[in-house]
């Protein structure tokens, strides 16, 4: 530095700190060590904010208490965030001083990586609504034709958010309340349909369960043909898991339907009952359109989806230890042809079910060691059962919480635009 006092001052954000040109020299900060090869004013605007000559005084427009957690990092060698402080802002900080993300403590550095990677994949999930809506409506001008040029422009996409989107207007609401009551009486009646007395009862009526079931079925067949006509992207469409299981909720009706008339009474046809009957009890899988009107079933599921490598780890350690576990069961309770061996554990595979029940510590009671050495097998397997299934278990409660925030954050904001629509 060719110019200027021999003392410098550097006002972070209102805060004033002085050192000697040879402290500047060698200073840790990469920003601030620069100024001692500036040989020019110009030079040093290049550095800070603003050059003050007669005072000697550099002014540096930033956040002057994460400028003093930096300076306690130059003197104690220990860099931690600013308390109340986003870790991304001070991270900001960080890399205009010079400093890197290895210089924080690793406590601090988990936070950083754990904040990054959440604001990268919410991000890319927005970005990638916003290409898809970009792609679609380009799409869209296209395809809808004549009859899309003389109805409203916005026709298509108001009716796709009220099919798809349950808070985004009141009519999206009475329709998803109406279909939510059509589940559960869909529900309930197959669910009394196996119950002993049903068929008694039901040769006594006009089997009004046949005309509710009907009218169930129809109505998820227009709602599902009317959410495939307004959906902006049809083969996504067809690809997405909770239309798939409408599909395949629906079609088995319509298959009872036509091979009850094609059979009548032959018995030859009418061994196809059984797998019709197999293929109606899917309906149950309708319980699961409730994640389209419930928070909580969209949590599960958005939880699920970004957890699948804890799933896979936590059944990797499940299947590790149920292999050592039954081999050793059976070894000890029936392999060392003991006079009191148990017929339970005669294989392998049958010594799987017991440690199933045993890891999960349910217990039926319907299988169980009778040897000592079985016994303390036994406690070791439940105790380690308890320790594996933990391991896994802090990720995906962490996982559930923040997708429930996020969720919860994304339906009040749907709210808010719902009120507003209401009451303008």
């Amino acid at each position: 530095m060719k110019f200027g006092k021999n003392i410098c001052i550097l006002n972070v954000g209102g805060t004033k700190y002085a050192f000697t040109r040879e402290v500047i020299k060698d200073f840790p900060l990469r920003r601030v060590s620069r100024l001692h090869s500036c040989s020019s004013e110009k030079e040093v605007l290049e550095v800070c904010d603003d050059y003050d000559r007669e005072r000697n005084e550099f002014f540096f427009d930033r956040h002057s208490e994460a400028f003093v957690f930096i300076m306690l990092y130059v003197r104690s060698g220990k860099l931690r965030f600013v308390p109340r402080m986003c870790e991304l802002s001070f991270y900001n900080e960080m890399i205009y001083w010079g400093l890197e993300s290895s210089h924080l403590e690793f406590c601090c550095q988990r936070r950083l990586d754990d904040r990054m990677s959440d604001t990268y994949t919410y991000f890319s999930e927005e970005d990638g609504r916003a290409e898809e809506e970009s792609r679609v409506g380009d799409e869209e001008s296209d395809v809808r034709g004549s009859f899309a040029e003389r109805a409203n422009p916005g026709w298509l996409e108001r009716m796709r958010r009220t099919f798809e989107e349950p808070a985004s207007s009141v009519a999206a609401q009475i329709l998803a309340s109406v279909s939510v009551i059509f589940v559960i009486i869909s529900m309930v009646i197959l669910c009394a349909s196996t119950l002993p007395d049903w068929d008694t009862a039901k040769n006594n009526t006009v089997e009004e369960h046949r005309i509710i079931e009907a009218v169930c079925i129809g109505w998820f067949t227009a709602e599902c043909i009317v959410r495939f006509i307004v959906s902006r992207d049809k083969c996504e469409f067809v690809r997405r898991p909770l239309n798939i299981i409408d599909l395949l909720a629906i079609t088995p009706y319509y298959v009872s339907v036509a091979m009850t008339g094609l059979t009548g009474e032959n018995p030859q046809l009418q061994r196809a009952g059984v797998t019709l009957r197999v293929l109606r009890m899917m309906r149950i899988f309708w319980l699961i359109k409730l994640a389209r009107h419930f928070l909580g079933l969209q949590t599960l599921g958005l939880t699920l989806r970004r957890c699948y490598r804890e799933m896979v780890m936590l059944l990797v350690f499940v299947c590790v230890a149920m292999a050592i576990f039954s081999a050793l069961a059976q070894l000890l309770e029936h392999g060392l042809d003991l006079e009191s061996s148990n017929e339970d554990y005669a294989s392998i595979p049958a010594a799987c079910w017991w440690v199933i029940i045993s890891m999960t510590t349910v217990g039926y009671g319907d299988m169980y060691p009778i040897t000592m050495p079985g016994r303390v097998l036994g406690g070791v397997c439940v105790v380690s059962g308890i320790v594996l299934l933990a391991l896994p278990i802090t990720f995906i409660y962490h996982s559930f919480v923040q997708c429930y925030h996020e969720l919860k954050f994304r339906s009040a904001r749907c709210v808010r635009s719902l009120s507003a629509e209401f009451l303008n």
